[in-house]
């Protein structure tokens, strides 16, 4: 409840400072503060995206390319909307207007997003070079979601070694990366480096909320390894929190078979 409190008011205080931030002076002789304007519409954009209000959230968007029609933000936040709504055309044109556009902010944000969707229209070749303008971006904070993108992408295309280097930078520059353990704990499964395996998924269990896959090979690690107990306790899990996944039928199949 607290959280949700919290939320609300960071929105109304976002919503707020839209509507006061727009003209200045006198009511008579309103001013209007174009470069304020603009940040206070596409951070509200942005907060109705995060309540996927993508209506209001498009409103927005628009309102702050009324106030500066080359804004990189505001043409990555109607990219987003649009790429939420299925309008594959649409997305793409913003995004190309948003990478054209003038940024206020690291344009690898903005490579991220774009290699993203083109990831999700699987031109992975096409998206590659955005994962890794952005993965190289020293000033980037999510220079590790990048390089994990850039992996996929990669063992997507069959290249594994590149696949693994990436994943292992984006888990160096930050050593409680999740998904990028959890990728390494299968490959190193696959290779049948069940040590490196355990490990890698100690480390996503640490930092991320268990899945049906990270389940599924929790239990055939431990089973590996003779561990009855924690194979038992993966396998509670796995039929508790994913009952209908494809992975807790091919627990029951492994135990099937082995009646």
């Amino acid at each position: 409840m607290l959280a949700k409190t919290m939320k609300f008011t960071c929105f109304m205080l976002v919503a707020f400072f839209v509507t006061a931030c727009v003209t200045t002076g006198d009511i008579g002789k309103r001013k209007v503060d174009k470069q304020k304007a603009l940040e206070a519409n596409v951070k509200l954009g942005m907060a109705y995206l995060q309540q996927k209000k993508r209506d209001s959230a498009l409103r927005a968007f628009n309102k702050a390319l009324e106030f500066d029609d080359n804004s990189a933000e505001a043409h990555q936040g109607m990219a987003l909307v649009h790429q939420l709504n299925g309008e594959t055309a649409l997305a793409e044109s913003s995004f190309k207007k948003a990478l054209r556009s003038r940024a206020d902010f690291s344009r690898a944000g903005i490579e991220l997003s774009y290699g993203r969707f083109l990831r999700q229209q699987g031109r992975c070749d096409e998206a590659m070079k955005y994962f890794e303008s952005a993965g190289k971006d020293i000033a980037y904070p999510n220079r590790s979601d990048a390089l994990y993108h850039l992996g996929l992408c990669t063992q997507e295309l069959g290249d594994e070694p590149r696949a693994k280097a990436a994943y292992e930078y984006a888990l160096n520059l930050n050593n409680s990366y999740a998904p990028a353990a959890l990728e390494l704990a299968h490959m190193s499964f696959a290779e049948r480096d069940y040590a490196n395996a355990k490990k890698y998924l100690d480390v996503y269990a640490a930092n991320s909320r268990q899945s049906a896959r990270s389940l599924w090979l929790g239990i055939r690690i431990e089973r590996i390894f003779g561990n009855k107990d924690k194979e038992a306790s993966y396998a509670l899990a796995l039929k508790n929190l994913h009952p209908y996944s494809k992975e807790y039928l091919e627990y029951k199949n492994l135990i099937e078979n082995r009646k």
